[in-house]
């Protein structure tokens, strides 16, 4: 064996196991592990949990909110300001801060990001060259799935159909949407399923962005989903206005989506920050109805979005974070609840993100991370140091955690 986690918990309601690596792989999970190996971490009833995968984030906008303020904080000044910046940030500058990102998510535990790498004819395709770099040059340190993302829209923006298709060439593992940002959002859902048949690629939509259910078409995706069989193969972010409707027609979106088994990204640092800026007194939440999708069988995570620009002026690239941001915001602070929240930010996105091979289980990509506390419970709740985070067997990130007390 390659390296063995001594006396460490992954369920707290079994005792606990040592968990043993070898050649990139979970190769044995036991009570005890009878081999040695080159290398052995004592738990002592510390948490062994697979790493977390951040299903949503914007890499190349990162770290920009001091440049350019959002003032309003809407939307619609977070899109201007940024197409504003766009054509201003240059590759070097893209590439520091994308760095910083991957460095803070793979410190905080993550083993697996999507990255939505927008372009336009305005700032060309640079964001995308360095994400797609980026994706080559740190492979053995966390997996990135880039996605092709039209921020701008597509219909509406000369030579951006053409976009789309050479950024596909480029190698976009994911073709990227955004409906309610175009001139015609069907015709815009429409072209992007198009494409992603073409290339056979998954399909992942920013959807429905609003505080009303004005312009609501993720009826219409679900449709376009299963009628072109891509069932399981569709992921949407945001879906904010599906919190607006009525509970009937809520219910039967719901049952809609888990037809098409399409997953739901929330999104709650910037669907708070930006939602509900024109209510005067009782304020919304602005969030997609995350117990409901749990609980008519949709595949919902947590995802972080952004990180200090016009669109989310704060953040971390720590998922615990948003899970605690979530906790309040979305009622899953009940005991029952709680117990739903880490799949939203492990096993449920690596099912959206269609992950082969991932998870605590012999056989599996040994993508782990040791935390600081003593019941797979605590790990929302406490926001645990990060003692080891491993990739395929490699250690990649350590952190040590002193605490003194004077009683």
């Amino acid at each position: 064996m390659d390296l063995i986690f001594r006396s460490v918990r992954i369920d707290d309601a079994q005792p606990l196991v040592d968990v043993a690596v070898r050649a990139g792989k979970i190769a044995e999970i036991a009570q005890h592990i009878d081999t040695t190996a080159e290398h052995e971490v004592q738990g002592h009833g510390k948490v062994l949990v697979a790493g977390f995968v951040e299903g949503h984030l914007h890499l190349e906008k990162a770290y920009v909110m001091q440049r350019k303020a959002n003032r309003s904080g809407t939307l619609k000044e977070a899109i201007a300001v940024t197409a504003e910046l766009k054509p201003t940030l240059t590759r070097e500058d893209i590439r520091e801060r994308s760095i910083q990102v991957l460095r803070a998510l793979v410190q905080a535990g993550t083993t697996h990001v999507r990255a939505h790498a927008e372009f336009d004819p305005a700032q060309g395709f640079t964001g995308l060259e360095v994400v797609l770099e980026l994706r080559e040059q740190f492979r053995e340190v966390i997996d990135i799935q880039v996605v092709a993302f039209p921020q701008e829209g597509i219909l509406k923006l000369p030579g951006m159909q053409a976009m789309m298709t050479q950024a596909m060439e480029m190698g976009a593992d994911v073709v990227g949407g955004i409906p309610y940002n175009d001139e015609s959002p069907l015709e815009h859902i429409d072209f992007v399923f198009d494409l992603a048949k073409r290339y056979g690629k998954d399909i992942d939509l920013h959807q429905d962005f609003a505080d009303d259910a004005e312009h609501m078409t993720i009826e219409y995706v679900a449709r376009r989903t299963i009628a072109e069989g891509y069932q399981g193969r569709v992921c949407v972010g945001h879906l904010t206005s599906l919190a607006a409707v009525s509970p009937a027609r809520q219910a039967q979106v719901i049952a809609l989506l888990r037809e098409a088994g399409i997953s739901v990204m929330c999104l709650p640092a910037t669907d708070l920050h930006l939602g509900a800026r024109g209510d005067s007194h009782n304020v919304r939440r602005t969030l997609t109805p995350v117990r409901a999708l749990r609980d008519g069988g949709v595949t919902v995570c947590l995802a972080t979005n952004n990180i200090r620009n016009a669109f989310t002026p704060y953040g971390t690239g720590d998922l615990l974070h948003i899970a605690q941001m979530a906790i309040p915001a979305c009622h899953l602070g009940g005991a029952d609840d709680q117990a739903t929240v880490l799949s939203m930010l492990t096993t449920n996105p690596a099912k959206a993100l269609g992950l082969k091979h991932y998870g605590l289980a012999v056989g599996n990509d040994a993508d782990l991370v040791m935390m600081d506390c003593r019941a797979v419970a605590d790990v929302i709740l406490d926001l645990p140091t990060r003692l080891m985070v491993l990739k395929r067997g490699r250690v990649v990130a350590t952190a040590e955690h002193r605490r003194s007390v004077a009683f």
